[in-house]
């Protein structure tokens, strides 16, 4: 398998395994949400079974107080010792007629109730409220225009005068008389029936047909005004609102745990995936330092042997070059015979330059640092090119401090003397050439060699440094390599750039100052 397409596998097979991740935790808070609101749901339910079934204890007879529920309901919402409830968790409560109206509440009251449409969702999920709307059992309101069936459970006022009294009494003692008519004696008892027909309510039923059935308390009622109390009065639903701040804060706290799983298996995912690219290009790089070490090894082979080859030509070359100098002196050759010797002459010393520089081009270099004084260095340089300078009339200065450098000395006078030679070679008859030596403020120091030539084109600044590289019709090209070999053997740096107005400087650069 070719490395590109196994390292797109492993990084899609890292992006599957992470989207398995994400999707896991996404599917598990999705399923704590649902279970939170499952069992808020069913709690909501049993709180509300709970409280109809004491609505039913409270009953007599068909009613419920008020003044027996409402505590009831205001404990619940209070969240005093219940073990039903906790603190603060159910914030509304309310006992619901037919009509969907409250007839005993507790808590902040809700808006838009319409207890319907509470029936049939079943419950209603607000931003920070949680509202179920329950039915109360076993209750409901007698058929029209009939007495019979189930009693209603309908909510009362507390009697003002003890059991006996009140609207709701056996006698009907208490009760306003209708107007226009007259109690029947200082004792408040029913008034006495007027001539004629009985009216409704007091007619009884045709023989055949069951009584009603009516508690003690509706039994002075007449049948319409028994439906319209059963309508208004009858505890049919009730209706809770809880609220929602621990299921929020169940879900928050899962959510950040998710997010918490997803950001680690995030940061898993893309560590893995660097480790894998690092570890790839560890393992190229490391066949590719293989492959270097033999071309190296190779090279160096080559190197050696073509040095080897330099140095036998050199024997030859140089008795061609004394038979010519021999040829060139006897005088029956004639003036012919001597010009083509020195012309032989001529181009042997030109071979024999170029096989000493690319033999001291592939020399190894060893460094041995010592303390040396880099004026006096520059100075014995400067004497051995004094023939070159007089002869092109060059004016040389060496400037700037005083400094004592670490350097091989024997490398270090070879890097100046090629840089100066270099300089004299570029420079027209006439023109300066400046050695300057400063120190740095990180502590090191640096060597420039000035001339003001027709310096360096700016594409062939980094160019020279390479072997048979040259711009002068003289040059063999491996002046500034050994240069370049010296300097990097010794941990320089070196560059060259513009001698302004005109002309090229050669900058050796982190040169160590001997303390």
């Amino acid at each position: 398998m070719e490395p590109t397409r196994r390292r797109l596998l492993v990084y899609g097979l890292l992006v599957g395994v992470w989207a398995v991740v994400v999707g896991w935790q996404v599917e598990e808070h999705a399923r704590m949400r649902e279970y939170a609101r499952s069992n808020l749901r069913n709690r909501s339910k049993d709180i509300a079974n709970t409280l109809g079934a004491f609505i039913r204890r409270l009953e007599f007879r068909g009613a419920v107080f008020r003044d027996r529920l409402q505590p009831v309901l205001d404990e619940l919402v209070n969240g005093r010792t219940n073990e039903l409830v906790t603190s603060g968790e159910v914030i509304f409560v309310a006992v619901l007629n037919t009509a969907g109206d409250p007839l005993a509440s507790a808590g902040n009251a809700l808006t838009n109730l319409n207890q319907a449409d509470l029936i049939q969702e079943g419950e209603r999920w607000g931003r920070h409220t949680l509202t179920v709307a329950c039915p109360i059992k076993g209750v409901s309101v007698p058929p029209e225009g009939g007495t019979n069936g189930p009693l209603p459970l309908v909510m009362v006022e507390p009697p003002t005068n003890g059991m006996r009294g009140g609207p709701f009494n056996r006698r009907g003692e208490g009760r306003p008389p209708p107007d226009g008519m007259e109690t029947n004696g200082p004792g408040g008892g029913p008034p006495a029936p007027p001539p004629g027909p009985r009216p409704d309510r007091e007619r009884r039923p045709p023989e055949g047909e069951p009584r009603p059935r009516r508690p003690f308390w509706a039994r002075n009622l007449t049948d319409p005004e028994f439906q319209a109390l059963s309508r208004k009065s009858e505890m049919h639903g009730i209706v809770l609102s809880l609220s929602l701040e621990n299921y929020l804060a169940i879900c928050e706290g899962d959510f950040f745990l998710r997010a918490i799983i997803t950001f680690f298996a995030t940061i898993s995912a893309l560590s893995t995936g660097v480790a894998w690219r690092n570890l790839a290009k560890t393992a190229d790089l490391q066949i590719r330092l293989v492959r270097a070490s033999e071309l190296n090894s190779h090279l160096k082979e080559l190197s050696l042997a073509a040095a080897g080859l330099a140095h036998e030509t050199r024997n030859p070359l140089n008795i061609i070059r004394g038979l010519a100098h021999i040829i060139s002196r006897q005088p029956e050759g004639g003036a012919e015979a001597r010009q083509k010797s020195r012309e032989i002459i001529n181009e042997a010393d030109k071979v024999a330059a170029q096989l000493n520089e690319f033999i001291n081009y592939s020399r190894p270099r060893e460094v041995r640092p010592a303390r040396l004084g880099l004026a006096t260095v520059v100075n014995e340089v400067v004497r051995t090119l004094a023939f070159d300078l007089e002869e092109k009339r060059i004016n040389l200065r060496v400037g700037g401090e005083v400094l004592t450098v670490e350097a091989d000395e024997q490398l270090l006078r070879q890097a100046l003397f090629n840089l100066i030679l270099n300089a004299v070679q570029a420079v027209q008859e006439g023109g300066e050439i400046e050695v300057v030596a400063e120190r740095r403020a990180s502590g090191g120091a640096v060597l420039e060699i000035r001339d003001n030539g027709p310096g360096v084109a700016p594409e062939h600044r980094a160019e020279i440094f390479r072997p048979y590289f040259t711009t002068q019709k003289s040059g063999t090209g491996l002046g500034l390599a050994v240069v370049q070999q010296i300097v990097l053997a010794h941990g320089w740096e070196i560059e060259c750039t513009a001698n302004e107005p005109r002309g090229a400087i050669f900058r050796i650069s982190h040169l160590r100052v001997a303390a």
